[in-house]
């Protein structure tokens, strides 16, 4: 099975409710390649320190701009960014180039915890990669 290629990000207020979410699907989240913006990366590393977890830069200072470029090599299969939608966000723009991307190369990608599930899910039951199956059915 290949290993899947996860990034992890996650705005102050909701970072907690990353980290319980990671601990549910500990299974998961053990058996992937973990990209992360710099807090959430270092408050993981604190509570999962097994992970194999690279910490980029902190997302206004060009984390998020990381996780786009590599989304943009191929190099994810989904993508979880918890957003707080009532906090004003400096680096706004970043945060939408990324959204941009995600649907640009049709990665699955959670802003909340109803959508992070669904996609855990599917990793759980599925052995194959995360790509959606209308990918390879012709749908592009």
């Amino acid at each position: 099975m290949k290993k899947r290629r996860i990034a992890l990000a996650a705005h102050d207020a909701k970072k907690d409710i990353l980290i319980t979410l990671v601990g549910k699907y500990l299974s998961v989240f053990q058996n992937a390649s973990l990209f992360a913006t710099g807090t959430t990366g270092g408050r993981l590393r604190e509570t999962y320190p097994n992970l194999d977890l690279l910490c980029l830069k902190s997302g206004p200072l060009g984390g998020d701009q990381q996780i786009g470029a590599i989304l943009a090599e191929g190099n994810l299969d989904a993508m979880i960014f918890f957003v707080d939608p009532l906090c004003p966000m400096p680096h706004d723009d970043d945060v939408k180039a990324l959204t941009r991307l995600a649907n640009v190369y049709d990665l699955p990608i959670a802003y909340n915890v109803g959508t992070a599930e669904a996609i855990m899910q599917s990793m759980l039951l599925r052995s194959d990669n995360i790509k959606y199956p209308c990918l390879k059915a012709g749908y592009h």
